[in-house]
Parts: C-alpha cells; sequence; structure tokens
C-alpha cells in the first residue's frame, strides 16, 4: 500500500488530499470529514483506519481535508473568512471534479459525522456531480440534534452553542486542539454555521439562504447507507440519524447501529466506528463489501 500528499492551489489556499492505494486504477474513493476533525480519521501514516483498509481491497482512496484543516493551508487563523458554505459551493465540488478527471471514473462518497451534511448539501444543490457518484456512505452523520438530556445540554447548548463562539471571538476562530475539543479547529464562520444547523431549523444556508431540504426532493440520491453506534449518543443518535435520512427525502437510503445486540464486537460510539481495533474484521469487511455492490 502506498500513500502520497497532493496539493491543489485555489483561490490562496492549498487543499490537501492524501492518496492511499495499492491499485491507483482501482474504483475511487473520495472521504470527508466533519467539524473540528481533519482526513487522520480515515487513516494513519502506519495503515490503520478505514481509508488504508478500503485501499488494501483494491479501492483508489483519496482523503481530503477541508480548508485550513490538516495539510491544507494556510491554517485556520483570525484572518480565515470562510465556513461552512465556500466548502459546499467550491471546495468539495472543486475536489468531486479532480478526483473524477484524475481517474476517469464516478466515485463512492465516504464522509464522517458533519462531512456526511456537507456532501449532502452539495449534491443537493451542485446536481450536476450526481453522475461523478457511485454511493454515500456516512457515518455518524445528522444535522440537527433533536434528542434531549443532561449530556446534550452540556455538549451542545452550554459549550457548542454559547461557550465556543466567545472562545472563537475572542481569538478569532475556535482553537479546538488547544482546549482539547477536536483533532483540529474551525473558523469563525464554519462555527456559526454548524450551530444555525445542529438547532432545530430549516435545512436553508445560513449564507444565502439556498433551500437544501427542497432541493434534495427534486434529486435522484445515489445509493446511500448511514450507520451509526448505539453509544453514539449526542453527535450521531440514531434518532437524530434517521430524522436527517427523512429530512434529506432520501427514502430508499440503508440505515445501520452497530451493536453487540446487533451481531457486533462492540458498542460503537461516535469516534470509535472508524478508529477501533475491532472495526477491521467488524464492519469494514462489510462496508467493503456494499461499496463492490456499485
Amino acid at each position: 500500500m502506498q500513500q502520497e500528499s497532493i496539493f491543489i492551489e485555489d483561490q490562496g489556499h492549498q487543499l490537501h488530499l492524501k492518496h492511499i492505494y495499492n491499485n491507483a486504477g482501482g474504483v475511487p474513493i473520495l472521504m470527508v470529514h466533519g467539524v473540528v476533525e481533519n482526513g487522520r480519521i480515515f487513516y494513519t501514516e502506519q495503515g490503520k483506519g478505514l481509508g488504508c483498509y478500503l485501499a488494501e481491497q483494491g479501492f483508489d482512496v483519496y482523503v481530503m481535508d477541508l480548508r485550513g484543516r490538516g495539510l491544507s493551508t494556510p491554517l485556520i487563523n483570525a484572518e480565515s473568512d470562510y465556513g461552512q458554505y465556500e466548502a459546499i459551493t467550491h471546495d468539495i465540488p472543486l475536489l468531486i471534479d479532480y478526483v473524477f478527471n484524475k481517474t476517469g471514473q464516478a466515485m463512492h462518497l465516504i464522509s464522517h459525522s458533519w462531512g456526511g451534511v456537507l456532501v449532502a448539501s452539495v449534491l443537493a444543490r451542485h446536481s450536476e456531480h450526481l453522475t461523478k457518484v457511485r454511493s454515500n456512505l456516512c457515518f455518524g452523520t445528522k444535522r440537527m440534534i433533536t434528542i434531549g438530556g443532561f449530556e446534550k445540554y452540556l455538549k451542545v447548548d452550554l459549550f457548542y452553542n454559547r461557550i465556543a463562539p466567545k472562545l472563537a471571538k475572542r481569538k478569532g476562530f475556535l482553537d479546538a486542539v488547544k482546549y482539547k475539543i477536536g483533532a483540529d479547529n474551525e473558523t469563525k464562520q464554519s462555527l456559526a454555521h454548524s450551530i444555525t444547523w445542529v438547532n432545530k431549523g430549516p435545512w436553508h444556508d445560513p449564507f444565502d439562504g439556498f433551500d437544501y431540504q427542497s432541493a434534495a426532493g427534486e434529486i435522484v440520491w445515489p445509493p446511500t447507507w448511514h450507520i451509526t453506534g448505539i453509544k453514539d449518543s449526542i453527535l450521531g443518535n440514531q434518532v437524530d440519524v434517521k430524522h436527517f435520512i427523512e429530512e434529506s427525502k432520501n427514502t430508499n437510503a440503508k440505515f445501520s447501529l452497530l451493536a453487540k445486540r446487533n451481531g457486533n464486537a462492540i458498542d460503537y460510539g461516535h469516534i470509535d466506528i472508524l478508529t477501533s481495533s475491532h472495526a477491521i474484521n467488524d464492519h469494514f469487511p462489510v462496508v467493503a463489501d456494499w461499496l463492490k455492490e456499485y
């Protein structure tokens, strides 16, 4: 298995793609990470993670770092004036086009957490990209958090909705790495945009008002599979994952809950659904088989 970094110059930024492959001619996969993350949720330099596993199965894997995260430069700082609008309308479509033009093949899209919301928004808003997509696979993806409880109050209502914006305003961006609340940082705009969507409200763009929900009802979704873990109590709770499937009008989407009671090795949570040592012998092979169907 080989790994290489690809840097795409664009509008004063370098967008990073980690290319992982045994067979560069295999069916391509583009992976998209979530909030306060970067592409390393899918791979390690030592060959672990879903991206590396799928490369060993013959897929041609590309893992993106969203603008300013991971190895994309410049890194997020107080001058970073972009949010999820730029990811949806420019960066992700740009990298879909790059992988499609480089490989000459339609690709699978795999995302984690908020990355799945961004991907769904891209497909609803830019339906011309649907011909370049074989399937859409999401781990722990929800748009709104509708469930209640004390944990939700602490993590979402108190910290994410109230404290995090104050921290971002003070420094000019959310220094999630410093505060040990994530693997990467967020701009003030991306934080504000995601807060708008996480709270109960319409799936409309916070920047220009685009109605994603109406647009979602006008497209034919690619084969879609939403997977979450039974211990993912807040960030990918099964109730909210199912709500997003319904909201996106993806009537043929498949849903799976990873839990010991359903035959899995462990009860999975939001992060270990991709990082647990059990995953390579548990659900990763099932994922690979599903991808090969398309």
